[in-house]
Order: C-alpha cells, then sequence, then structure tokens
C-alpha cells in the first residue's frame, strides 16, 4: 500500500507533538511515512488530547497484539475479571435491571458486556473516541446497545435520559476543568436521583504514588504518553456542590479509588 501525507499534514506540530522524531533528526515527513501512520502518531494540534493519546495507544496496541489482545489491553487488561467487578460495584451501588445506563470512556465494552449479561433488560449507551474501540464493543454486546463516538466534554444524550453514568478510567486522564464540564453535563442528563459513578486517582492514597512518579519520569524524558490526573475529594466535593449533586461515598476497592455522586 502506498502511503501518503495527509493533504493538510503540518510538519511543525509533527515535531512538536512527538518530540523524539525531532531529536532522531528524520523529518516529519519522512517519519511519518515510515513509522508515524502505523503508530497513529498526531500531526494536528486541534484535535483533544484525550482523542490523540489514545488513538495512538490503540493503533500502537494492533501493530503488537492479536485484535482481541490488543482490545483487552486498551482498556487496561483482565477485561472480564475488571469487568466483572465493576458491575458488582454498580450493583452494590443501585444499578438495577431496566434502568438507563451512560457509559462515557466505554471502550472495547469490558464493562458493556458485563452488564449485558447480568441485567439484560438495561437501555445501554456507550461514548467513546476511538472508533476502533467502540466496533469492538459493538460486535461483544447485544445489537440494541447504542455506541457513540464523540470527542465534546459533554453527553451527546437527551435531558433527564439517564438513571446512571458510569466513568470507569475517563476522570484519570482528562484536565480538571475537563471533569467538571462533564459533571455539569452529567447534572443534565440524569434523571432526579440518577446517580454518577466515576474512578479517580488520588494522592491520599499511597498505592498509586507509583502512577504519580511515572507520569514524571516520562515528562522528564519528553517522550509520548497519558495524561496521568490526580483529584482530591475536596475538588470532587466543591464540584458536585456546583452542579447540585451530593457524594454518596468514596470507595477503595480497586486500583483506582472510586466515588458515587448523587443528583438532588
Amino acid at each position: 500500500m502506498d502511503i501518503k501525507l495527509p493533504p493538510d499534514f503540518d510538519a511543525e506540530a509533527y515535531l512538536r507533538l512527538n518530540p523524539d522524531v525531532r531529536r532522531s533528526g528524520m523529518s516529519a515527513e519522512a517519519h511519518y511515512l515510515k513509522h508515524g501512520h502505523k503508530e497513529a502518531r498526531p500531526w494536528r494540534t486541534d484535535v483533544p488530547h484525550f482523542e490523540r493519546d489514545y488513538a495512538r495507544l490503540v493503533a500502537v496496541l494492533r501493530t503488537r497484539h492479536p485484535h482481541e489482545e490488543a482490545m483487552a489491553r486498551a482498556v487496561g487488561g483482565k477485561f472480564e475479571e475488571v469487568g466483572r467487578d465493576q458491575v458488582t460495584f454498580l450493583e452494590e451501588n443501585g444499578l438495577r435491571d431496566g434502568m438507563s445506563v451512560a457509559d462515557l470512556g466505554c471502550g472495547s465494552g469490558r464493562t458493556a458486556v458485563q452488564i449485558a449479561k447480568r441485567f439484560p433488560n438495561c437501555a445501554y449507551v456507550g461514548i467513546d473516541v476511538v472508533q476502533d474501540l467502540l466496533d469492538h464493543a459493538r460486535s461483544i454486546c447485544p445489537p440494541g446497545y447504542r455506541f457513540i463516538r464523540s470527542t465534546a466534554v459533554s453527553f451527546p444524550l437527551p435531558d433527564a435520559s439517564a438513571d446512571m453514568i458510569i466513568a470507569f478510567s475517563v476522570f484519570t486522564h482528562l484536565l480538571h476543568e475537563e471533569c467538571y464540564a462533564y459533571l455539569e453535563d452529567a447534572a443534565r442528563v440524569l434523571r432526579p436521583g440518577g446517580k454518577f459513578v466515576f474512578s479517580f486517582f488520588e494522592f491520599g492514597r499511597a498505592d498509586q504514588w507509583t502512577v504519580f512518579a511515572e507520569t514524571v519520569e516520562s515528562r522528564k524524558a519528553d517522550t509520548f504518553g497519558h495524561m496521568n490526573t490526580f483529584v482530591e475529594r475536596n475538588a470532587i466535593e466543591a464540584w458536585s456542590r456546583h452542579v447540585g449533586m451530593t457524594v454518596e461515598g468514596y470507595f477503595d476497592k480497586t486500583q483506582q479509588s472510586l466515588c458515587v455522586l448523587r443528583k438532588g
């Protein structure tokens, strides 16, 4: 296959977004044609960081692993085990059969497929920024499940249309203002009494320090990697007050901390 540069390829943006390329001495154009297109290297500055990061992660995983393994690794691995644990936690915090569930950052369907097994009558919509992940999730989930690609920091859903919104491993990779924007819009999308369940990193847990330390080392090396964001509980409480939600509880059952908010 003859690979060509995109017509609006921005060489300087490619070098800024991929500092290892500048250090290599290769031109932006040559690197993209030889390596960058396979690795989904970013070359536009107007693409949201979370879309850029995850598109590249998925592209690299697909070059290194069989499809099923790549799809599992894209959401952190342990596809069945983690999915079951997540749905058990959701059930403990109010998920019931027949509810309407919106899954922000649904990835390749790890949580969705377990919801389908345990709660076959739930109405489900998954939202993500990477089409490859959405396509895989759709292939393993019931035909009635909806999947939407969206890069907006809002929900492409009607007012008061969800009983529960979930966001596993999403706020861990967003700016604080992006997290808050989603919370603001969640208050619109949730029905009265509805819940928002999300995971987050916090400095209050000593076992999460490794994530922060590794992120620091990554930045020192100026390498391309995910943004890892830490959110403290006092910030969550301030955010929830401003959007009209109540903190129902914090939980330390997984590698990431978990929070449950209730509307009204």
